[in-house]
């Protein structure tokens, strides 16, 4: 799968929605009945990252979900792609990007987000083919002032901002010309998959539906 070709994935499945839930999966008897209330909230696309034990079992359960359109996040190594696919997925997201990690992508064809924050990185991106990035982390680096600054010169790319977005100031992203979508975590907060309380979830994936 080319860089070319996986961009055109990645911005297919940025444009379903104007949020990626960034979901940190902890207990594995969450994860069905969470993609079951994002997708019912209206945000088919799911970011299960690689941070927990359970991630890659997450991955599997929901991507059984109807509607559910899967990926894995916090993708770091060639081993990580692999079971990343092999468990499911539909798309990766890393946090930045390497020769080895990229290689891996296009060997397995999973779409990768790749992650770039400066002027060089996402220059070095876009000569490899990602038209499709992720912007991280997008708050601690400058927000969406910076964001608009950096696809002035470089309007060819765009972008799937993460870190520190919440409901407050997805707008201002999402705003941009350059922004497909924002990838944020206040969808699926800690409190209300503790508590199984999926229809706050699905409340909350309706209001970030409703943001475009």
């Amino acid at each position: 799968m080319t860089p070319a070709e996986q961009s055109a994935k990645a911005a297919e499945i940025c444009r379903l929605a104007p949020v990626v839930p960034v979901l940190v999966v902890e207990e594995l008897a969450h994860a069905r009945h969470l993609a079951e209330a994002l997708v019912k909230g209206g945000l088919p696309a799911l970011e299960v990252t690689l941070r927990t034990p359970c991630a890659l079992d997450a991955i599997r359960a929901m991507a059984e979900v109807p509607g559910g359109v899967v990926g894995a996040g916090t993708l770091l190594t060639p081993a990580d792609v692999k079971a990343a696919k092999a468990a499911g997925a539909r798309f990766g997201v890393s946090p930045g990007a390497t020769e080895r990690l990229i290689a891996a992508c296009e060997d397995e064809g999973l779409p990768l987000l790749p992650g770039a924050v400066t002027a060089s990185e996402v220059m070095w991106l876009l000569e490899r083919g990602y038209t499709v990035q992720k912007f991280f982390p997008a708050e601690q680096s400058g927000g969406a002032a910076f964001l608009k600054s950096l696809g002035a010169p470089i309007p060819q790319v765009s972008f799937c901002p993460t870190g520190g977005i919440s409901l407050k100031n997805a707008r201002d992203y999402l705003a941009l010309k350059t922004v497909l979508c924002v990838g944020g975590s206040w969808v699926a907060p800690k409190e209300a998959m503790a508590t199984g309380n999926w229809a706050e979830v699905t409340r909350l994936a309706a209001e970030a539906r409703a943001l475009r």
